[in-house]
């Protein structure tokens, strides 16, 4: 049964240093309070585990806390690389990490599998695709009916998850609506799962084909309204695409970066997220 907690507390609570944990959200609903908050707990030695990981990824990189990434492609999206990212890989700054790379197929059926208690996911591909010599997680299998080769990874089932989503009700069900990618999976391979949301209602008024997740999926919810800042909460403000830009700019010097984390993220609160959308809000 999910708590309402504040999140410094949900943060508290579930994340360890030493985890597996991921922040899931697909270009939409990105949980960058929640990162932030793992920041300034000072969390380390994180196995950060996600599709696509973009800015927050980037930040936790290059503030020394990720041991491991598991990921299917890497980016600022729409602006180009992750230099933290890059910086740790290439330089070893703030310290070297281990990167297994994946496809996005053989990330969203890892997960499935995880969400589904198997111990590795089965699918067609890597036909062709040359990431098996660099990565010994992907293997192959033969179907017991038909004889096909096919690919196999190992499930994916994280310490933590964190998911933004638009809204929870009071009893613990949290509403995602707009792009889903795999938040859903995430949640349900985890042991620990951890919610932001925009907002807290009476009635969730969710359509029928919804995502909504019971509240004995998940561990903790926390409101916190812009939380998904600088992507976008469909409904409640679009994607602040000058940030992202910005980004880039604030990432490729390692002295502007620190001076960036220390004013933005070390030396602010989940509150600060609520400010930094109110014109967006007012736009949308």
């Amino acid at each position: 049964m999910a708590n309402f907690l504040p999140l410094s507390e949900a943060v508290a609570q579930n994340l360890n240093s030493g985890d597996m944990v991921a922040f899931e959200g697909f270009t939409h609903l990105i949980p960058h309070a929640s990162a932030h908050e793992a920041i300034r707990q000072g969390a380390k030695d994180l196995t950060l585990v996600r599709m696509t990981p973009d800015v927050i990824y980037d930040q936790l990189i290059g503030m020394g806390a990720v041991r491991k990434l598991i990921f299917s492609y890497a980016g600022n999206p729409g602006v180009g690389l992750l230099r933290r990212l890059r910086d740790a890989v290439e330089n070893g700054w703030p310290h070297r990490i281990e990167i297994e790379e994946h496809s996005h197929a053989a990330m969203a059926n890892a997960y499935e599998a995880g969400a589904a208690g198997l111990p590795f996911a089965m699918f067609r591909g890597y036909k062709g695709a040359e990431l098996a010599r660099v990565n010994s997680n992907i293997r192959k299998v033969a179907c017991p009916f038909t004889g096909e080769e096919l690919a196999a990874v190992p499930a994916i089932r994280p310490d933590v998850t964190f998911i933004h989503a638009q809204k929870a009700d009071r009893k613990g069900n949290v509403l995602v609506e707009g792009i889903v990618g795999v938040q859903k999976e995430a949640v349900l391979a985890a042991k620990r799962a951890v919610a932001t949301v925009e907002e807290v209602v009476d009635d969730l008024q969710a359509h029928p084909n919804a995502c909504v997740l019971p509240s004995w999926t998940v561990s903790a919810i926390s409101v916190v309204p812009g939380g998904a800042h600088p992507s976008y909460a469909h409904g409640y403000y679009p994607r602040d695409n000058a940030s992202y830009i910005e980004w880039d700019k604030i990432a490729a010097d390692r002295e502007t970066f620190l001076d960036w984390m220390k004013q933005n993220v070390l030396d602010a609160s989940p509150e600060d997220f609520a400010e930094r959308t109110k014109d967006l809000r007012s736009a949308a």
